[in-house]
């Protein structure tokens, strides 16, 4: 039988995504997955995983899982900390590493202190039926995931693998620049706008010149509106031109796309936006500032800056070379001024030392005790 999760308590729409479903659209069925995956990809890698593996997202605070048997690895990516109880005592860990649960553990996920996305990722993956080749919940649609619902109290998730890699848990280095990679954001109430980088079109010429100056010169604002299928913008309004209509014949859409309806109101598509629309769109985000983009919170302020396809491609490329390196070195989780008394009885030729004299786990230094 494989160890199973049990989850007290799901936090703010927890779902099980992956990178997404693909090959479908044009029959309807939007792309779904993580919104930011990157830190999805981060999560899986320390996990063990490949970066395809399905995980839990959640959006605002994580939520409380219980191991009732068994060992568990789990991987913790995004701003938030959280708080292993284990014999009734309670520790403080931070995010960007693993955590090891045995039988009768409880882990508390807090809230995403920058960003609005926090990732969980179990290693050796979740035992789930894929539906059209991905564990992607799409909730609308009601497939994928969980018979296509969010995380539920009391949900139990079967765990593909029953025993765990020995070894320590790992954590990404504690110098990594993970501002720089977009893997955590600034307050919303910031006085800076995030820059968002964006390409023409493919329909800007529905668009007055004033319309196009506004667009790029103005601070918007994520409104409270947004979900997983777009993050709707408070700012300027854009004017269509006079000489076109503010719909079009309906045409492919992908994520990224900003669409502008007839109130001039602009809207960016995410995972689960649809497949095709009939608005004009203005700009589509390019890909490495779209999940960045997508897991801002209500309140969050952005400028759009214009690059060409040439330059959108050569800065994802960029980007994830700097990303593979972050993830090239993760490293065991350091337990600074504490001597990992367990690890070295462990390893050594006495048999039964460790559980005989009941020495708990050590934990490192960013922890604390409660």
């Amino acid at each position: 039988m494989s160890t199973r999760i049990r989850i007290v308590s799901p936090g703010t729409l927890a779902t099980i995504q992956d990178q997404g479903r693909f090959g479908y659209r044009r029959i309807g069925v939007p792309q779904s997955g993580v919104l930011h995956a990157d830190l999805a990809w981060v999560a899986n890698m320390l996990a063990g995983n490949t970066a395809d593996t399905a995980l839990i997202e959640f959006f605002f605070s994580g939520p409380t899982l219980r191991l009732d048997e068994g060992t568990l690895r789990l991987a913790l990516a995004g701003d938030f900390s959280a708080k292993l109880i284990r014999d009734k005592v309670k520790r403080t860990l931070k995010s960007w590493r693993t955590v090891t649960l045995e039988a009768g553990d409880t882990l508390q996920v807090g809230s995403v202190m920058s960003g609005k996305a926090g990732y969980i990722a179990i290693s050796g993956g979740l035992d789930l039926p894929q539906v059209m080749g991905s564990n992607s919940t799409y909730l609308r649609g009601g497939f994928g995931g969980i018979a296509g619902k969010k995380i539920l109290p009391d949900s139990i998730l079967a765990v593909n693998r029953e025993t765990i890699d020995a070894g320590p848990d790992q954590q990404l280095p504690r110098s990594s620049d993970l501002a720089t990679l977009g893997l955590t954001q600034s307050a919303p109430e910031s006085d800076l706008p995030a820059s968002i980088r964006v390409i023409w079109g493919p329909q800007d010429d529905y668009f007055t010149a004033a319309a196009l100056h506004d667009f790029l010169t103005g601070t918007y604002k994520v409104s409270q509106e947004s979900d997983r299928m777009g993050s709707r913008l408070e700012g300027p309004i854009l004017v269509h031109h006079p000489d076109k209509k503010p719909e079009i014949i309906s045409d492919g859409i992908v994520p990224g796309a900003i669409q502008v309806p007839g109130n001039g109101v602009p809207i960016v598509l995410l995972a689960d936006g649809p497949t095709v629309g009939g608005y004009p769109k203005i700009a589509t985000v390019s890909s490495v500032d779209l999940p960045k983009l997508a897991v801002m919170p209500p309140g969050s302020q952005i400028r759009f800056e214009t690059i060409t396809p040439e330059a959108a491609e050569t800065l994802l490329l960029a980007h994830r070379r700097k990303l593979t390196g972050l993830l090239s070195s993760v490293e065991p989780l350091a337990l600074k001024g504490v001597m990992d008394i367990k690890a070295m009885y462990s390893s050594s030729l006495i048999s039964g030392v460790v559980d005989a004299l009941n020495i708990p786990e050590p934990f490192d230094s960013s922890e604390s005790h409660q």
